[in-house]
């Protein structure tokens, strides 16, 4: 080589990195891929808390498979067993018997569902839209922009690129399809709508309706009546109508609107003319254009998507296709996909749960089936918690309500519950519920006689008032926290042997601890959610300065629940009793609740109890299905120890295959169970915040789980308890730049693995002053194994205080 070649060798280099990484910003919020789905886990998810679409992507035929959150089978009810009282009553006694194959026995025949397990929800049906000659394409591109929450599909044929343009209006409530081609007079396509729950379909005008009703389901008839509508307009060419479907010819560009309506008002008011609805919402955006349309939508989402910026570094495997992406992660390649996928998870939270829409339920919003896996319902012993995990702390916090809305109704719901089927006060509702917000038993008595899930989604209530320290939220809300734990100190249950107070008749969720057995009394995270549920009740009431009588009478109750145990594997136990065997990989870590996602397991002030469940966690093994190795993360995250969740999160965005039966993500970044649960997905989103950020301890831990391959990088936006966000970069695993916002003012205390040096930052002491940081007053645990290893390395922490004042930013390390 000469030495003229060298400089030029060097230019060409150096264009080509320029180059890459031009391309791979661009992709960096981008799913794409070379060719169609082949199946409904490849197509694309677009929605806005309302509408949901799967885009398949065919050159051909088009297929949009279509949701609407508000249809599901059924209508108005409620599966209160009005028998249940005397069988409780003799569980409860078999219960502290020990008689317990007995009580599984009774609860089995006599405690089951009532009516119904719940109604399923359902798909409204699909957008079709065929285009004749266009099999045979070339330079294919299938694409989500979870940056923007739009779509497209592009290709080249016989000179002509063609584009499919895909929004769900976040502004108008409508699905917007835009078509072009580059050339004038090459669309020529016809559009028809289809669905298996169908009554008929007609021509209103303009526009073609599909209206369809919601089906009968275990005795209960359907009485959803649904629309979808759709309207066509186009530049140049010709529309034609025949009996159900659109004919265009020869259009220069066309534009499709698509809204779906129901008659549902709420869980007991189903009055609402769909039609007239789906009508309203197309010609409300009938005089704006595709390109109003489209900024306002972008506009309004990205009004919750760019609050939070994650950058872990990219390689050229960030250009591949995102299947190939996936099939590639566990090589540790490409660091950005772990990015993307924690991003995918709030582009889902933002598009299936928005103010005033239903919440996120075991998909999310999308469904393609009459009666989708589990019937898609809200599954409240983990599932629907999880969806919401990274509401707060990724600064989604408004797309919280519609699960807030929930909880009201089934606080409601639950009233004649608890008073019927225990005799107790307040509300109360086991696994499951609907859109109908039935609150009884679910599935049998081994998986549905699990009183607790009130005191879990009250938890979902706190949280919001310790991240936003709104006082009008929670004095709105305190009633219904009060009336969950008004249940518990009429339904707490003396147990013999120590005089504690358990929850009886209960279970640990889907979980056995002898062959067949799962009803119990004094399960674990029973005692661990009413606990919490007493400790946030204790707070509120003080926060608020009101119900002192109510706050101190329920201190007497939690001093009496059964502290945490340790058993004879140095495990933390599962039960009252000391069943647990460690052989067990069952899915559920229901006992490890009180790691995470509560607050009562602490390295720093429970150190054995912490060492144990450590154990636990490794006893019941990494490779589970999808939503439970999401928890595992979390769970991960919290004993400190980023390595092993960052091998989870390799465990969990591995291809779904044949031969592998459980977890992993589909192509189209979908979590599986297998099947499709949105869990998941939320739940690693989640646990990707962990990793980088936690503040339940008493501090805001910075870089708490760190894991090597993360050794550069930058997170922007993360809250913390206490109304802060912050902002931060590392390198080599120490903070190089930390900017805190305080929205509330008040101390911030800063834990980190590594000294800070500013002069605004003083050594912390004692107890921190500010209380929106949570640590309860655990007890201790009875250890009943001391021969058990119940220690482990902590690492090395310093801690800082600094005094904020309330909307002041602050820059801490520059």
């Amino acid at each position: 080589m000469s030495i003229l070649q060298r400089p030029l060798q060097a230019v060409l280099l150096i264009c080509l990195i320029v180059n890459s990484s031009i391309i791979t910003a661009q992709q960096r919020n981008v799913l794409w891929y070379d060719k169609p789905a082949a199946n409904w886990n490849e197509a694309l998810p677009i929605g806005n808390g309302y509408i949901g679409a799967m885009i398949f992507g065919n050159s051909g035929q088009e297929r949009l498979q279509l949701n609407e959150a508000t249809i599901w089978g059924g209508g108005p009810n409620n599966n209160i067993d009005s028998a249940a009282l005397p069988y409780i009553n003799q569980v409860r006694a078999l219960l502290a018997d020990k008689k317990y194959a007995e009580a599984q026995a009774l609860a089995n025949k006599s405690l089951g569902p009532k009516g119904n397990s719940g109604m399923p929800y359902q798909l409204a049906g699909n957008l079709l839209i065929s285009f004749p000659g266009h099999e045979n394409v070339r330079n294919y591109r299938r694409e989500l922009d979870i940056e923007n929450a739009t779509s497209s599909v592009s290709y080249t044929l016989d000179g002509v690129e063609y584009k499919r343009e895909y929004v769900t209006s976040l502004s108008k409530n409508i699905l917007v399809v835009r078509l072009t081609a580059s050339q004038p007079a090459k669309l020529s396509f016809k559009l028809n709508l289809q669905s298996p729950l169908k009554q008929s379909v007609y021509w209103k005008g303009d526009d073609l309706l599909l209206a369809g009703k919601g089906s009968d389901h275990e005795n209960q008839k359907g009485k959803i009546k649904f629309n979808v509508a759709a309207r066509v307009k186009t530049s140049g060419g010709s529309v034609e109508k025949d009996s159900t479907a659109f004919n265009v010819n020869r259009a220069d560009t066309a534009e499709i609107h698509l809204s779906i309506a129901t008659n549902f008002i709420n869980y007991q008011d189903i009055s609402a003319d769909p039609e007239r609805r789906a009508s309203a919402l197309l010609d409300a955006a009938q005089g704006s254009s595709y390109q109003r349309l489209l900024n306002e939508h972008v506009q309004a989402y990205r009004k919750y998507y760019s609050r939070v910026k994650l950058d872990l570094g990219s390689t050229a495997a960030a250009m591949e296709p995102t299947d190939i992406r996936i099939k590639n992660f566990a090589a540790g390649k490409d660091p950005q996909l772990a990015e993307l996928y924690f991003q995918f998870g709030r582009y889902l939270l933002i598009s299936c749960s928005q103010p005033g829409s239903q919440a996120a339920n075991l998909q999310g919003i999308w469904n393609g089936e009459l009666k989708g896996p589990w019937d898609s319902k809200y599954t409240i012993n983990i599932n629907t918690e999880m969806n919401y995990w990274p509401a707060e702390v990724t600064q989604l916090s408004e797309l919280h309500q519609p699960l807030f809305n929930l909880i009201q109704d089934v606080s409601e719901t639950g009233k004649p519950t608890a008073k019927v089927m225990y005799g107790a006060r307040g509300w109360v509702l086991h696994h499951n519920t609907d859109i109908w917000r039935i609150t009884g038993v679910v599935d049998g008595a081994f998986w549905g006689l699990w009183p607790t899930s009130n005191a879990w989604l009250c938890q979902h209530l706190w949280e919001h008032y310790l991240y936003t320290g709104d006082k009008a939220f929670l004095k709105k809300y305190y009633p219904i926290m009060k009336g969950a734990a008004q249940y518990y100190i009429d339904a707490l249950q003396p147990e013999k042997e120590h005089n504690w107070l358990v929850v009886s008749p209960s279970v640990s969720p889907e979980h056995d601890y002898k062959n067949g057995i799962s009803v119990t009394e004094g399960a674990t995270m029973d005692n661990q959610l009413v606990y919490g549920l007493f400790s946030l009740v204790m707070k509120a009431s003080a926060e608020l300065k009101a119900d002192r009588a109510f706050r101190d009478s329920i201190s007497l109750f939690r001093d009496r629940l059964p502290p945490m145990q340790i058993g004879q594997h140095g495990q933390l136990q599962e039960w009252l009793e000391d069943f647990d065997n460690p052989a067990s990989n069952h899915r559920h870590v229901s006992h490890l609740y009180g790691l995470f996602p509560a607050d009562q397991i602490s390295p720093f002030r429970q150190p054995k109890l912490f060492a144990a469940a450590k154990n636990s966690l490794v006893y019941r093994g990494d490779v589970s299905t999808g939503w439970s190795m999401a928890w595992k993360i979390n769970l991960w995250a919290r004993l400190l120890d980023g390595n092993h969740a960052y091998k989870l999160l390799t465990d969990q965005i591995a291809p779904v295959t044949s031969s592998r039966q459980s977890g992993g993500t589909y192509p189209n970044l979908f979590d599986a169970h297998p099947p499709f649960q949105i869990d998941g997905n939320f739940g690693c989103t989640s646990g990707i915040a962990e990793m980088l950020l936690q503040s339940h301890d008493g501090a805001v831990h910075l870089l708490p789980a760190l894991p090597d391959v993360w050794k550069k990088g930058s997170v922007s936006g993360l809250m913390a308890r206490g109304g802060f966000k912050i902002d931060m970069d590392w390198d080599d695993r120490k903070i190089t730049r930390l900017v805190v916002h305080s929205s509330l003012g008040g101390n911030f205390r800063i834990r980190t693995s590594h000294s800070l040096v500013n002069t605004r930052l003083k050594p912390s002491k004692g107890r921190n002053s500010n209380s929106f940081y949570s640590i309860p007053v655990v007890k201790q645990a009875i250890v009943k194994q001391s021969g058990v290893n119940l220690t482990f390395s902590l690492p090395e922490s310093f801690m800082y205080d600094l005094r904020t004042k309330r909307g002041r930013t602050y820059k801490l390390v520059e």
